[in-house]
């Protein structure tokens, strides 16, 4: 088996005459076969609601668009993953399959969201919950799609008591850790990241004539080039290597200027001071090329 996929793009097989309803019930086939390796009509039925004429039309059609990807076992009557089986979603691959597994298992998918069926036994390194207040994203993110200005109630780090800020939105961004706004502060009259959990208080303030293509941090796209610590013996840096997917012993990255030290904070390069290479084990090799990015950033703040 592998991850290849057929379909055009991630969210339809491309097949004419596809509705939406049976598109995810055959993406939902395709995910228990690649991750189950077995398949019944009750299991569409349970998930779907729908009938059992309706659910084996479907596996019908599945057939059609993957002859070769499920077979009927009469030993246990029930359909299970061909062996020339070949994924036909996207959603199928590793990569999604991780992502809704570690999404389900922190509750942030609702039961019957999740295509998974019968879970491996999982758990996550613990972080704690930064609270975000729900009328608060909902205002800004209001303001971001009403292109507006409003005044917020901010408590930064470099202050004892909160201060009163105008602010005009444009983005979102998440740092690993905590959420943002990516706003122009009037006050300061230049862009700036302000943290969701530390607005105490917003309010409108009228309509926003800031140009957003302006944040110049925000839509400049910036390359950090990954190796192995040079002090790793060979051997480990092979194992380096193949945890980053690098090629030819190095990885680019794709990062916007605005979160470039959030970035590198999460991979430990936020530093220039030697680091143990047990403990570090990459390195920037393009650090020179961005240390005036990096500068700009400090010198901002």
């Amino acid at each position: 088996m592998d991850d290849e996929t057929h379909s055009p793009d991630a969210g339809s097989t491309g097949a004419p005459g596809v509705s939406w309803g049976l598109d995810r019930r055959l993406q939902f086939i395709d995910f228990r076969l690649r991750w189950e390796g077995r398949l019944n009509r009750t299991d569409l039925i349970e998930h779907f609601s729908i009938s059992t004429p309706q659910a084996s039309l479907d596996i019908a059609r599945y057939l059609e668009l993957a002859p070769g990807n499920l077979e009927y076992d009469r030993s246990s009557r029930t359909y299970v993953a061909g062996t020339s089986f070949r994924t036909l979603f996207p959603r199928s691959s590793a990569r999604r399959y991780l992502a809704e597994l570690h999404a389900k298992t922190t509750g942030l998918l609702e039961h019957g969201a999740s295509f998974i069926g019968h879970a491996p036994a999982i758990d996550t390194a613990p972080s704690p919950w930064r609270a975000v207040s729900d009328e608060v994203v909902h205002a800004v993110v209001r303001a971001i799609q009403d292109k507006a200005t409003v005044a917020v109630l901010y408590q930064s780090m470099t202050s004892v008591d909160a201060s009163s800020r105008t602010i005009s939105p444009h983005a979102l961004g998440f740092d690993g850790f905590r959420w943002h706004v990516r706003a122009y502060c009037h006050k300061r009259e230049r862009f700036s990241d302000f943290v969701l959990a530390r607005i105490l208080d917003l309010k409108g303030a009228g309509p926003s004539n800031v140009d957003p293509g302006t944040d110049s941090f925000w839509h400049t796209i910036l390359t950090l080039v990954l190796v192995p610590h040079p002090d790793l013996s060979a051997a480990k840096k092979r194992v380096i290597e193949l945890d980053y997917c690098m090629k030819d012993g190095q990885v680019a990255l794709k990062c916007r200027q605005a979160f470039l030290y959030y970035t590198m904070r999460r991979l430990g390069l936020h530093t220039q001071t030697p680091s143990d290479p047990a403990a570090q084990q990459i390195s920037l090799s393009n650090r020179t090329e961005l240390q005036p990015y990096i500068d700009a950033l400090t010198a901002s703040n």
